[in-house]
């Protein structure tokens, strides 16, 4: 018989944060392969004694996939955990492309992504009526490509609340690029490591974060929040809970 691989949501850094089932799949498989660049060791803790771990940092697809099958040959279960949700930029799907092809079965157990670990340390709302109604989430075009129509230029368009991975590193040119669109004083929020006991959380506009960024040094692992509902000032609240609002359960 085959075994199987779970893919892992491990949330963003608080070891709490791992889901119920996540932390049960990890207790029960006999082979870890998780992204230790990224990954807080602590959500291993729990494992068997007897489970084999290996770091996926230092290994391509090729050395992760031959684990997997070996693995499987032998009717093992494989958790391979990935940091946040693994659906957004966790690069599961060239390793579910290759699982297919090996037959071998797998499961997606989704995770807190970093975007929502973000948004709990900045006690924000990412969409607040009337100022934002849509999250983008996206990354500027670094050694991955993007396609034309989703470059930062194109989607700042939308004044949208953005919520962008992977941009830190160039911080001037992701902000040269939202001016295009988005005024200079749009609030501007940075949290690295978020919900990780070293967190950090600098908070600016357009005009002055990337200045901000460089003063702190921070070079990697931080999302950058963009858009008014991080100083939203006065608004009208939603409809939700509004006295006046009926619905079929409040009449």
């Amino acid at each position: 018989m085959k075994g199987k691989v779970i893919f892992i949501g491990a949330g963003p850094g608080d070891p709490e944060l791992l889901t119920i089932k996540g932390l049960k799949a990890i207790k029960s498989s006999d082979i870890i392969i998780y992204a230790g660049s990224l990954v807080n060791k602590e959500v291993l803790n729990e494992r068997k004694e007897d489970a084999i771990v290996y770091n996926s940092a230092s290994m391509d697809l090729n050395e992760i996939i031959a684990i997997i099958k070996e693995a499987s040959e032998k009717g093992k279960t494989v958790a391979r955990v990935h940091t946040g949700d693994p659906s957004i930029y966790g690069a599961i799907g060239e390793q579910i492309r290759e699982l297919k092809k090996l037959k071998i079965p797998y499961e997606i157990i989704p995770g807190v992504s970093s975007v929502f670990g973000t948004a709990a340390a900045l006690e924000a709302e990412l969409t607040l009526p009337e100022i934002s109604q849509s999250v983008i989430i996206t990354r500027p075009e670094g050694r991955t490509p993007k396609p034309k129509k989703e470059s930062l230029k194109t989607l700042a368009t939308h004044n949208a609340t953005m919520c962008i991975f992977l941009g830190i590193g160039m911080i001037e040119k992701v902000v040269e690029d939202l001016k295009t669109s988005y005024p200079d004083t749009t609030p501007v929020a940075i949290v690295k490591k978020a919900t990780w006991p070293d967190q950090e959380i600098l908070r600016g506009t357009l005009k002055d974060i990337a200045q901000k960024v460089k003063d702190a040094n921070i070079t990697k692992t931080a999302m950058i929040v963009v858009g008014d509902v991080l100083n939203p000032g006065d608004y009208n609240p939603s409809k939700l809970y509004d006295k006046d609002f009926k619905h079929e359960y409040r009449q």
